[in-house]
């Protein structure tokens, strides 16, 4: 605990709460990023080469705490606790340990103070840490994954010498965040501007569930009448909305017929099996914004083309809505503001998803803590698609559905692992938005791209398969590059002899309506379906996993001006590239620990009778090359989640 005098700082404190009251934008000259916690609680922070440093001010006069969370539950959550009292700042690191309930004192004060004010109605705090502190028992790594913001304040301070006052369950929450690796949030100059908003006509969110997938078709301006480029995008929020809002994802069309009378329609319910088809037409993404991001900004060098002339004139708005509380009479036209100049960049920017064809063959198993599946962007497509000079890949957003643990996008040249574009060993489903990488990475003509997902399936007893729905799975990288090339889909789909070999099938009756099983002899006239939904995954899952990594599959390579796959390519089968050279991880963490003495003056005295028992944070990293290099990798992962359950 650290207490400091507030003096003159007292000053410009209120100035700054004066600024923030009026309504000024939450982010600031002298801030990387800023989000609302909830609508008294905002946070600034920027991230530095070793520490990250954070502001809260909250509308409060009583203590305010704020931290990080691997999970986004209080317990095992790394946390401070602040408060302003009689001109002074009391601000402790501390811990909430398994089972108590009120945050501990950390043995190691690790988070730095740099100033603490207060006026009549608000409180800031100022402070900083080390991303790795190395205090593995009571300190949480700060990292590049997806990490859970953690906060909570109450109206009064904490009393010496009695227990800390309950914040109750209506002033905490937690929040998903990229705290390191986020998008520069410099807004786009003036200069030759023009802006396009995208916004929902006052969808009805329904009170009989918690969630909504709204599907809305836009067309491009009609005082669009030449080609420019997409500079920056942000969000569009209605006064009062901002908890209803989940993600926001756009998708361009193809130049369907249908599309034009959906145009004028108020839009529809996603995925349903009466949703127009026309909508399917629309299934690359474009731009996506989550729950807690600012928007993201295009580099100086790119832009995504927007062309009347020759592009597509057609773009769906997917919104997804949640009302966990099922609020009645909620109506939203919240949306998307796109930024867009007629001055173009150097280069068009292209999106390219890479991942696991949305398909029945994509089985994810039941009753299990970590299903390992692959999605290939093979060399051959890579080859007969990049110009000699490749492809600068600047930003990647992961996406899963609801099982989704840990994803990355991985990157070989040749025999040899490259580092990943983008990998997240804390991958919240819930939360996705495109990361911009701090320097562009060049893929080559040839290279070999894959997205790895690691899903989390033990709360389920039936088989998940791909799909677009969000009760089914999904494993796909998104990747924002330039300069833009014909490729825009780059799948694979396990072959069907590496499916029915997976699930113990050696031959299928030809014709078979429904689809019987001819052999081996035990299965004989068994339907697929049945074999399916009464396999004994728990018997057969790691011959399962092995199968399907080992075995073959289909490249899918969509050239989108031929609309169509890359011929020569849809023939064939392919299997995991042999690679002999693994990529290893560098330590990231810097242990620079910041010790702080418990008996400071001033502290306030807090009873800790319940000894802190801290839960095991463990990296693997496999050295066995054998023929494929994630043989390996791929144990790491299945013996985590065994690791899992045995803890």
């Amino acid at each position: 605990m650290i207490v400091r005098q507030t003096g003159l700082m007292f000053v410009a404190a209120l100035c700054l709460l004066l600024t923030w009251v009026s309504g000024a934008s939450a982010l600031d000259e002298n801030w990387a990023h800023s989000a609302w916690l909830d609508d008294r609680y905002l946070v600034r922070w920027t991230p530095g080469a070793e520490d990250i440093t954070f502001e809260v001010t909250v509308g409060t006069l009583g203590y305010v705490g704020f931290g990080v969370s691997l999970d986004g539950s209080m317990q095992g959550s790394d946390v401070v606790i602040g408060w302003v009292q009689h001109g002074r700042t009391i601000f402790q690191d501390r811990h909430v340990s398994r089972g108590h309930v009120e945050p501990i004192v950390d043995a190691s004060q690790d988070w730095e103070l740099l100033q603490g004010m207060e006026n009549d109605t608000h409180t800031v705090l100022t402070f900083r840490r080390a991303y790795d502190t190395c205090d593995r028992d009571q300190d949480i790594r700060i990292t590049n994954d997806t990490m859970k913001m953690v906060w909570a304040y109450h109206s009064e301070d904490p009393v010496p010498g009695l227990p800390m006052p309950y914040h109750g369950p209506g002033q905490r929450g937690a929040r998903s965040a990229f705290l390191v690796l986020r998008v520069d949030q410099s807004q786009p100059s003036q200069e030759v501007l023009h802006t396009w908003e995208l916004r929902n006509p006052s969808v009805l969110l329904p009170s009989t569930q918690e969630s909504l997938n709204w599907c809305k078709i836009f067309k491009l301006p009609a005082t669009m009448t030449e080609k420019s480029h997409i500079i920056r995008y942000e969000p569009v929020t209605q006064p009062g909305n901002r908890p209803y809002m989940h993600y926001v994802h756009i998708y361009e069309c193809e130049n369907d017929p249908g599309l034009e009378d959906l145009y004028h329609s108020p839009g529809v319910p996603c995925y349903q099996p009466d949703t127009p088809k026309p909508y399917t037409s629309c299934t690359n993404i474009v731009l996506a914004w989550a729950y807690g991001s600012e928007g993201f900004t295009f580099p100086p060098e790119a832009g995504y083309p927007l062309d009347p002339r020759s592009g597509s004139r057609y773009f769906k708005m997917e919104t997804h809505y949640i009302n966990p509380t099922l609020h009645a009479g909620v109506k939203d036209s919240s949306g998307i503001k796109i930024f867009y100049t007629t001055k173009l960049r150097p280069n068009d920017a292209g999106v390219l998803s890479v991942g696991i064809d949305p398909n029945w063959r994509h089985i994810v198993p039941p009753g299990q803590r970590a299903v390992v599946s692959e999605g290939h962007c093979m060399g051959v497509c890579t080859n007969r698609s990049f110009p000699s000079q490749g492809v600068q890949v600047f930003g990647v957003m992961l996406h899963t559905h609801q099982l989704g643990r840990k994803a990355s996008l991985r990157h070989i040249r040749g025999n040899r692992e490259l580092a990943p574009l983008a990998s997240d060993s804390n991958y919240d489903p819930e939360y996705q938005e495109f990361r911009r990488l701090p320097v562009p990475t060049q893929v080559m003509p040839g290279d070999h791209l894959y997205s790895e997902c690691v899903y989390n399936s033990s709360a389920r007893s039936a088989i998940t398969l791909g799909g677009v729905t969000i009760r089914e799975e999904m494993c796909m990288a998104v990747a924002l590059y330039w300069p833009k090339v014909q490729l825009s889909l780059c799948y694979s789909l396990p072959s069907l002899p590496t499916v029915l070999h997976s699930l113990g099938i050696e031959e299928l009756y030809p014709g078979s309506n429904p689809v019987k099983i001819k052999s081996p002899l035990e299965l004989a006239n068994m339907t697929l379906e049945h074999r399916l939904r009464n396999y004994d995954w728990k018997k057969n899952f790691f011959h399962f996993q092995k199968t399907t990594h080992f075995g073959s599959f289909k490249p899918l390579c969509w050239h989108s001006a031929k609309r169509g796959i890359l011929p020569d390519t849809e023939e064939k089968l392919f299997f995991f590239p042999n690679v002999s050279r693994l990529h290893r991880e560098p330590n990231l963490g810097i242990c620079r620990s910041r010790k702080k003495k418990l008996d400071d003056p001033g502290r306030v005295e807090v009873s800790n009778s319940i000894e802190h028992n801290s839960g095991l944070i463990s990296e693997t990293s496999s050295l066995n090359i054998g023929p494929s290099l994630q043989a390996g990798r791929l144990l790491a992962l299945l013996a985590g989640g065994l690791l899992c359950v045995l803890v």
